[in-house]
């Protein structure tokens, strides 16, 4: 395997972590208007699927012949899980809090996806290796980094004058609110990254499968909305911010990052993919800072530095464990029933 090789699903997941940064520093504006949050989520998964379309059409011409019912039932479940239910409790949990705290709780994607996939036997820790250990630490420092950002604010390491400093005041009852929805948002999502793995294996097209959940996640917003809330002006977006925001969150955040999402779980496995999840915290304290004008305190920074040691920990266990499963053919073909999400060969 060449050095690019090597290294490039490491450089996609981190644009992808930069790209959904935005989407949330441009969401957290828009939804200070008043927008609606499953309009805003319906919108972004229909210019999805019409951006998508055409390109799966043009690069993956057979992907009718190899969809199947079961397919299709599949990514209507991914669509709610990764779209639907993500996009609304997310959204809830970003109006309630802050760019940066919202943010905080997708750090636990990776704890979350490497918990559900050792339950569900997709992954396996061998204490008495390197690899596991590794696996096992680096998740810790993980947690303990995405416990640091969350609880412990620390005090503010940039002053700014009062005039220059966003205030922005959360009742308690609204910030547990937000925060409970943004862990609800944590879990699904990781429960995401396990089903694309599956799908993966009987569809491996990742253009047509994102541009089907997409179409899958708009039709659930809409009847969502249609349910929860009949007032028809609140499909009308008002203002070039919110509607060049829907438009780069369609195409680029629901449609090129689930796409290249979907290609780093077929390649290097669900719980490698989820463990880019905190960058997206990383990124967002810097839009905070140098466009949003907002104050960046200690824990954030303690906290950030955390989770990229255990993000680093946790990566270098799961290349070793994939070059021992490569070294061994025997231990390979037993991995397939216990590691489907560690080896290239065994992946989706």
């Amino acid at each position: 395997m060449s050095f690019f090789d090597k290294w490039k699903p490491v450089a996609a997941m981190i644009f992808v972590e930069f790209a959904l940064a935005v989407v949330n520093a441009l969401f957290k504006k828009v939804l200070s208007g008043g927008v609606s949050l499953l309009v805003i989520a319906t919108y972004r998964f229909s210019i999805a699927t019409i951006f998508l379309t055409p390109i799966a059409c043009l690069l993956e011409r057979n992907f009718i012949s190899n969809l199947t019912g079961r397919v299709v039932c599949s990514l209507f479940f991914s669509a709610l899980l990764g779209g639907t239910l993500t996009q609304y409790f997310f959204l809830i949990g970003l109006k309630y809090t802050s760019t940066t705290f919202s943010c905080a709780f997708i750090n636990m994607v990776p704890i979350n996806t490497f918990v559900m996939a050792l339950l569900l036997r997709q992954e396996k820790i061998t204490i008495k290796c390197k690899s596991g250990r590794a696996k096992a630490l680096g998740t810790l420092c993980c947690l303990g980094g995405a416990l640091i950002l969350t609880l412990y604010k620390g005090m503010p390491l940039i002053s700014k004058p009062a005039s220059e400093v966003l205030e922005v005041n959360h009742s308690t009852k609204n910030w547990i609110v937000g925060s409970s929805f943004l862990f609800g948002g944590s879990l699904v999502w990781s429960s995401w990254f396990l089903i694309q793995a599956r799908i993966g294996k009987e569809y491996p097209y990742q253009y047509s499968s994102t541009a089907i959940m997409s179409l899958h996640g708009a039709i659930q917003s809409a009847i969502l909305s249609l349910v929860i809330d009949r007032n028809t002006s609140t499909w009308f977006l008002k203002g070039s911010l919110e509607i060049s925001s829907v438009i780069y969150a369609g195409i680029v955040g629901s449609g090129l990052c689930c796409v290249v999402m979907s290609w780093c779980v077929k390649q290097k496995g669900a719980v490698f993919t989820s463990a880019f999840s905190p960058f997206i915290q990383i990124f967002a304290a810097v839009i905070d800072i140098s466009i949003l004008h907002e104050q960046i305190h200690l824990g954030s920074i303690l906290g950030s530095i955390l989770v990229i040691i255990g993000l680093y920990i946790l990566l270098w266990g799961k290349r070793k464990e994939a070059e021992i499963l490569k070294d061994s053919p025997a231990t390979e073909k037993n991995g397939q029933a216990t590691l489907p999400v560690t080896s290239s060969s065994a992946r989706t």
